[in-house]
């Protein structure tokens, strides 16, 4: 199978709830097209364990870090003279995570304030990618992966938690127009093993490319 130039300098986005597949997808794009992945900064922040810990008294604090370094690699491959894939992107984090955390009541009113209004200005400021993949999946199969992967400070999240985030991801996409979308049921696709669904899965993503 001829593997094909992306001629013009694209930006795509790979979006999905935590164990969907985005990092594997994001390395099978990057190996496939020779593309410079970025990923989400989650081991440089400080607050992260501590949020697992105790939800209420850092989401706020782990949800500005976030932004902050999301916002700053959005511009980075902004300034990239090629095509580049990115996992997990700054909307996500408000859309899904933060807002999640705010019905939660783990980030009260003022403070949910205060981050939205941040985001707003920080995302107008930002180019959208030329392309959206949502990786789909039920919430067993985000259990699965999330245990197979064995990161510690993820093992004990339970859950409703990923069934409401889940939700989000749909409520959001469903209003979500700042480019095209392709959703992939990552449940059911093989793409790294399997050669029809990586024909599947590739000659969408092409049309956008």
């Amino acid at each position: 199978m001829v593997k094909p130039e992306i001629k013009k300098k694209r930006f795509i986005a790979v979006a999905g709830n935590m164990g969907a597949g985005k990092t594997e997808l994001v390395g099978f794009l990057c190996k496939w097209y020779g593309l410079k992945p970025f990923f989400e900064p989650n081991d440089g922040n400080p607050y992260l364990e501590d949020f697992y810990r105790d939800m209420k008294s850092f989401a706020f604090k782990s949800q500005i870090y976030f932004l902050t370094h999301k916002f700053r690699l959005h511009r980075e491959l902004e300034n990239e003279p090629g095509t580049v894939v990115q996992d997990r992107t700054i909307y996500e984090d408000a859309e899904i995570f933060a807002r999640n955390l705010h019905r939660q009541g783990a980030i009260d009113d003022r403070d949910w304030q205060t981050y939205h209004e941040l985001y707003t200005v920080a995302s107008r400021a930002l180019a959208p990618p030329d392309l959206m993949i949502y990786l789909r999946a039920p919430v067993k199969t985000l259990r699965k992966r999330i245990i197979g992967r064995g990161r510690a400070m993820e093992q004990d999240i339970p859950t409703p938690y990923l069934k409401r985030l889940n939700q989000l991801y749909e409520d959001w996409f469903s209003r979500y127009d700042l480019s095209p979308v392709i959703t992939l049921a990552s449940d059911k696709l093989d793409y790294i093993t399997d050669l029809v669904d990586r024909l599947e899965i590739l000659g969408q993503i092409e049309k956008y490319l």
